[in-house]
């Protein structure tokens, strides 16, 4: 920010109005919301202009203040808490207002910044848009990273057979690399749920001024500030479907949190995991070694702790209350307009920096460090009885069933049991052949 204007506020009455009647949380709109209004105020301008509405000198000292606030160059300048009046109207005026301050003298906040939008489309097309920004350049690249250092492990892990484990108990045999493959194929699949938010997400309802009939704007207003946004950023940004659905409701925003809170669920079910194999090291499963990264207690001297996957689980406990937020907020639309926009903005926007962040932590300083104890593992996939399943085309579930309880009886292994039962050796080595029945019907 430069010396002229730090020291003064850029905004007018509107803004101090609206500081002073929402003392709520001390937390302002996010920046990202801010920034995109400054760039479709910018879009705006130029539209205008080249639709003879807007003189050409005017438009671009409006341009060009535009562009400093979408640049972030005066975050500052937007103090108004981001528990407001439900419409996002006050930011937009404060938008309004710090722009036409800085596009100096004869630039109205409202006749000139304001030109051909109300803060009924503009303020939700803002958010809609930042949203997407930030999935398509944060969250996405960092589940992309995620799943291929899962990939990675599930490759490097391939042969290191373990026991299965189903409700928590012992089960038939896998492969540590086929767990981890099941965790990246999770990622990916999430992932591919976010795409399919993408396109709605996408859809704003600029153009639809108050109410969605588009009264003073332009026919050619919203197409055009669309298309100067998608070239300036590579976006893909759609019309809305219908421009009263667009300004009703906030559903883009709703199914888009849906599709975090699927991640944010996977992404708890894969740190517990990592937790559970992990745990010991001598009193646990210790089928794998996390990286250690920091000191786990303040009185036990060594004690190392999952400190990522802790992490990703209140990341995901958070993500997964910010959607419960957000749905809550979604179904408050009433008529022609939803009013509690601003909370949406806030949860979603919040949802995807902890999910991004979140993820990018578990690739890098967990996943990536990850060393099997193939030694644990291997004795756990001799250990389990559940081996007995791959007896049961040989020798039948009842007779099977017998040499699991006396095994289980009395300590002694499957493999010795099985033979007291009279079961010839060429089945046993055929049928438990660890990795083999980890493969089931696989391709070797």
């Amino acid at each position: 920010m430069t010396e002229t204007t730090a020291s003064r506020e850029l905004w007018g009455a509107e803004t101090r109005k609206a500081v002073e009647n929402f003392p709520v949380s001390g937390e302002p709109i996010p920046a990202a919301v801010i920034h995109w209004l400054g760039r479709i105020k910018a879009a705006a301008a130029r539209v205008n202009a080249d639709l003879g509405l807007l003189d050409a000198d005017v438009a671009a000292r409006i341009a060009s203040a535009a562009d400093q606030v979408a640049n972030g160059d005066h975050d500052d300048q937007f103090p108004i808490d981001v528990f407001q009046t439900g419409s996002g109207t006050s930011s937009n005026m404060n938008a309004n207002e710090v722009i036409a301050t800085l596009a100096g003298e004869g630039v109205h906040p409202n006749d000139h910044v304001n030109m051909g939008q109300s803060s009924n489309d503009v303020f939700p097309s803002a958010v809609h848009l930042a949203a997407l920004d930030r999935i398509v350049h944060d969250l996405r690249p960092a589940l992309d990273r995620l799943a291929a250092a899962l990939g990675a492990k599930a490759d490097e892990f391939a042969d290191v057979v373990k026991s299965g484990r189903t409700h928590l108990m012992d089960a038939v045999p896998v492969t540590l690399g086929q767990e981890f493959g099941g965790y990246a194929a999770q990622i990916r699949e999430g992932g591919a749920r976010v795409d399919a938010t993408l396109e709605r997400l996408a859809k704003i309802p600029l153009g639809g001024t108050a109410t969605g009939t588009g009264l003073n704007t332009h026919p050619d207003f919203a197409a055009g500030v669309r298309a100067r946004l998608a070239g300036d950023t590579g976006l893909e940004i759609h019309p809305p479907a219908d421009p009263f659905e667009a300004q009703a409701n906030r559903d883009g925003l709703v199914e888009a949190s849906g599709a975090l809170r699927t991640v944010a669920v996977s992404l708890t079910k894969i740190a517990n995991d990592l937790r559970w194999m992990s745990s010991g090291p001598r009193a646990g499963l210790a089928e794998i070694i996390l990286p250690e990264l920091q000191k786990g207690s303040s009185i036990m001297p060594g004690k190392v702790n999952p400190v990522i996957p802790e992490v990703a689980c209140q990341v995901a406990a958070q993500v997964i209350g910010n959607d419960a937020a957000i749905a809550v907020g979604g179904l408050q639309g009433n008529f022609e307009l939803n009013v509690q926009i601003p909370l949406m903005a806030r949860n979603l926007l919040g949802s995807i920096g902890l999910l991004s962040a979140a993820c990018r932590l578990l690739a890098e300083r967990c996943v990536a460090g990850i060393e099997a104890n193939e030694a644990n593992c291997e004795r756990h996939a001799e250990s389990t009885l559940a081996v007995a399943t791959a007896l049961n085309p040989y020798i039948g579930y009842d007779r099977a069933t017998a040499i699991v309880k006396d095994a289980a009886a009395s300590g002694r292994s499957l493999r010795e049991v099985a033979r007291d039962h009279g079961v010839d050796e060429e089945i046993l080595e055929t049928a438990l052949d660890l990795r083999a029945i980890a493969r089931g019907n696989q391709e070797a």
